[in-house]
């Protein structure tokens, strides 16, 4: 059994998966978390993406770098357009930068993309760890990697892409602890509980111009920049 707590400004969701009760698992809910209600309710403010620059300078062997973009929202209908960009661009080892920034020029240790959505924004970043002295070669890698998706993206990749990601959607159903995350986070968001068959539906339906307008829309925003370790080689 898997038990998942979620918290928002308005409510708790408790989940189970497994071997479970029904009946038995919502009366021990209802006992266990009686709270009373809030009498301040939080008060939500706006999104506001803008950008930045952070550097800290620190004794380690690798320089760690997150160069990061605004992202979308869960309830955006470019989502899953931009869960497939980030899987061609940064999911793996035949995406673009795990291809050039490290296959081909030998730049980083790690390197890969990621999407962080919420209910009112988000934000789309690529990671790399890398050397002091790599870090200098390594920036205009992924900056002109980012261009060329940004410029054009062709279907091969965008049914890879597809394809990974239907993947990975369909074996995280072998994980009782994911299982119950993602029903906990998607009563959250949504009110409701997904059907993995509408996921592999929507994320069937990305095509290249999808693909090809979310990047242009991410890829537009200033960018933000962190770095840990020994940064002093970044420009």
């Amino acid at each position: 059994n898997y038990m998942e707590e979620q918290y928002s400004a308005d409510r708790i969701v408790v989940a189970a998966s497994g071997n479970v009760d029904h009946d038995k698992f919502v009366s021990s809910t209802e006992k266990t978390f009686t709270l009373p209600a809030s009498e301040n309710p939080h008060e939500v403010v706006p999104v506001s993406y803008c950008g930045g620059d952070y550097r800290e300078e620190r004794n380690l062997e690798q320089v760690h770098l997150v160069l990061g973009f605004n992202g979308i929202a869960y309830n955006d209908p470019d989502y899953y357009p931009l869960a497939v960009l980030s899987t061609l661009l940064g999911g793996g080892m035949s995406s673009r930068l795990f291809q050039e920034a490290r296959e081909k020029h030998g730049l980083v240790y790690s390197i890969y993309s990621f999407s962080s959505s919420y209910k009112d924004g988000g934000l789309f970043g690529i990671y790399a760890g890398t050397g002091r002295e790599e870090i200098k070669k390594l920036v205009p890698v992924i900056c002109d990697e980012v261009k060329l998706t940004r410029d054009s993206v062709n279907k091969a990749e965008i049914v890879r892409a597809r394809a990974q990601l239907k993947a990975s959607t369909l074996m995280a159903l072998e994980s009782t602890s994911a299982r119950c995350e993602q029903a906990a986070r998607q009563l959250q968001i949504f009110d409701r509980v997904i059907p993995n068959s509408e996921v592999i539906e929507k994320i069937d339906a990305v095509n290249t111009e999808a693909v090809e307008r979310v990047a242009e829309r991410v890829f537009s925003s200033n960018p933000s920049i962190a770095a840990i370790g020994p940064t002093q080689n970044l420009v």
